[in-house]
Parts: structure tokens; C-alpha cells; sequence
């Protein structure tokens, strides 16, 4: 390849490449053959710059070719007037190895999001829905809006800044609504992180579609009680492994606890229980690693003093006593539903 010229796709070059019709029925194309088993897809691969953020690998096998996803994830960025999200895909021959593209990434992630969202919208929604709205007037909010309006619907653009709503709304053929009646729409796509419940109990309208944003998950604990890494490598999601509590806490909205099982420790997986809680138990002082009002959750029964500290698991942000009451309910109805009796 020495010699060889590279060539680079700017964003604008993606987007004009793209068109968001085209986009859909690619992103259709490719869930089908992954699903057929043509393309492979390892887990994402996360590398930590703690505390200010991560770089994300994610690769993929196929159709004679090998591709990179290579992003970052800096939340402090927007502060410094840089995007929180940078990075490149890398397009290789898996014939040779050659490299025979890079793509910006920002704007395949933009075009791959917002079909997505209409794609999901299409298939799982009802046939007659009419109107669509987008919750989040981001980069990717504006993709699905602006995939919306492509298939036909003009979306409703909804954000927290009114003024960023607008600005989308008029670039895409769409209308900037009120909240409620965005989340009114027969079909809402969701494309934004928050912390305040959009949908509370009850407030889902039979065959509404609502698409909902996933979260990136932190597993964490001493490593001989985590999962072998050759083990996770084998599963069909992907989460971030660190023996790091500080780590793991830094910025979380939601901290799900698990007791420490004492009665099955007798095998010395750690050194001692003093240990264990000097480096793990979640104390009011590492719990201001997280976001402010962070939800704290633990199935029960707990160890309090041990993985969590008392002060904590009665404070304001704890919702473990819900959890567990809810609990019951749920483990009775799964048990009723496999128990094959008439509804």
C-alpha cells in the first residue's frame, strides 16, 4: 500500500453520499444480513481516559470487508466549544488488509441513528400512524428528523432549548411542538440523553411506538468476582469492565448494587471483608462521583455496611425499598405467565 492514496470522506461528503431514503433501506439491509450471519460483529471495546471520558472500538466483518468504528466519549467537551463525540471509521479489505477508506464518524453515526429510528418506527409501529415526533434536536435528533421527513411524515421537533427545535424544525420540513405534544405523537424517537421521566406510569397510549435511547453500562468489582474477560467477549451486547469503583461511579445516573453473597466466600476471593469494603462499599462520598441525584438501586436483601452504606441506602436517592416491593409483583407474574394458566 505504500504509495496508495486514501481517500477521506468529510461529513459532507457522507451526508451527499447518504440521502436519508437510502440510509433506511441500507441500515434494513444490514440488520438482515447480520441477522443471517453475514456480517460479524464483536462486542465494542471500551478504553478509559479517566475521568474525562473514553475511546470507543467498535469493529464488524463482511461482505469482503473489515470496518473500525474508532470514537470518543467526552462529556466535559461542549464546555470547551468541541463536540462530546469524535472519531473515524477506518474501511479495510479483509481480503489484503489494504485500507482503503476512512469516514468521518460523526456523520455515519448521524445517518445510521436517524434510520434507525424511522426504520424501527416502520416495522414495529402501527400501519396507520400519522404523526411522528422526535424528543432531542441534537446532531442525531436532527438525522431522524430529517429521516422522518424524507419517508413522508413531517416530524414534530421537540428539545429543551426551544430555539434549537425551531432551527431543526425549519431545516427539515418539520414543525417545532410543546412537549406534550410530542410525546402525544403515534410514533415518538427519543434520540437525546436525560435524566427526568418522559413516560411515567400509565401514560402510554395503546399501539403507541415510543423508541428509547439504550445506556452504556459499567460492570465493576474485584477481579476474581467479574465475569472472565474470553466470557464477555462471547456475548451479544457489550459494557465496560473495571476494577475501579471511582470509575465506575464517575457521572453514572443509575448505581444497581448486588449483596456480597458471605455465606458462599469461604474460597478466598478476596482478601478480607475489611478490604472488600474499603475499596467497594458505596459511601455517601463516593456516591458524589455520580450525577446529582442519582438513582441508587439494589435488589435485596443487603449487606448494609458492606456493599452499601447505611446512610446511603435510606437517603433521598435510594429506590431500593420500591424495587424490592415491585419485585414480588413481577416474579409472581413471570411465574403465573409460565405456568401456562388462562389470563
Amino acid at each position: 500500500m505504500f504509495g496508495a492514496v486514501v481517500p477521506l470522506f468529510t461529513p459532507a461528503d457522507v451526508y451527499e453520499a447518504v440521502p436519508p431514503a437510502r440510509a433506511v433501506d441500507a441500515v434494513r439491509d444490514a440488520f438482515v444480513a447480520y441477522a443471517r450471519g453475514e456480517w460479524t460483529m464483536p462486542p465494542k471495546v471500551y478504553v478509559p481516559a479517566y475521568p474525562a471520558g473514553d475511546f470507543r472500538a467498535m469493529p464488524a466483518l463482511g461482505s469482503g470487508h473489515a470496518l473500525l468504528k474508532w470514537v470518543t466519549s467526552f462529556p466535559g467537551n461542549p464546555a470547551k466549544g468541541i463536540p462530546t463525540v469524535m472519531g473515524v471509521v477506518l474501511v479495510s479489505s479483509a481480503v489484503d488488509g489494504r485500507l482503503l477508506a476512512v469516514l468521518d464518524a460523526g456523520a455515519v453515526t448521524a445517518i445510521r441513528t436517524g434510520a434507525a429510528a424511522v426504520l424501527a418506527a416502520e416495522t414495529l409501529g402501527r400501519a396507520d400512524a400519522e404523526t411522528a415526533s422526535v424528543v432531542g434536536a441534537g446532531v442525531n435528533g436532527e438525522a431522524a428528523a430529517r429521516t422522518f421527513a424524507a419517508r413522508g411524515r413531517a416530524p414534530l421537533v421537540w428539545d429543551l432549548e426551544e430555539s434549537r427545535a425551531h432551527a431543526v424544525a425549519e431545516r427539515v420540513g418539520g414543525r417545532a411542538a410543546t412537549r406534550e405534544e410530542a410525546l402525544a405523537a403515534d410514533v415518538v424517537a427519543t434520540v437525546t440523553p436525560g435524566r427526568e421521566i418522559l413516560f411515567p406510569a400509565g401514560s402510554l397510549r395503546p399501539g403507541q411506538h415510543v423508541s428509547l435511547m439504550g445506556a452504556d453500562v459499567v460492570l465493576c468489582g474485584p477481579p476474581t468476582l467479574l465475569p472472565a474477560a474470553d466470557f464477555c467477549d462471547g456475548l451479544p451486547w457489550s459494557f465496560h469492565r473495571t476494577y475501579r469503583l471511582d470509575e465506575a461511579l464517575e457521572g453514572a445516573d443509575v448505581i444497581m448494587l448486588l449483596r456480597m453473597q458471605l455465606e458462599r466466600q469461604s474460597s478466598g476471593l478476596f482478601p478480607s471483608l475489611r478490604e472488600y469494603v474499603r475499596t467497594y462499599a458505596l459511601t455517601e462520598e463516593r456516591l458524589a462521583r455520580a450525577k446529582p441525584g442519582a438513582l441508587i438501586m439494589h435488589p435485596g436483601p443487603m449487606n448494609e455496611g458492606v456493599e452499601i452504606d447505611p446512610r446511603v441506602a435510606r437517603g433521598a436517592q435510594s429506590v431500593i425499598e420500591t424495587q424490592v416491593t415491585n419485585g414480588v409483583a413481577v416474579r409472581m407474574a413471570l411465574l403465573y405467565m409460565l405456568s401456562g394458566l388462562p389470563s
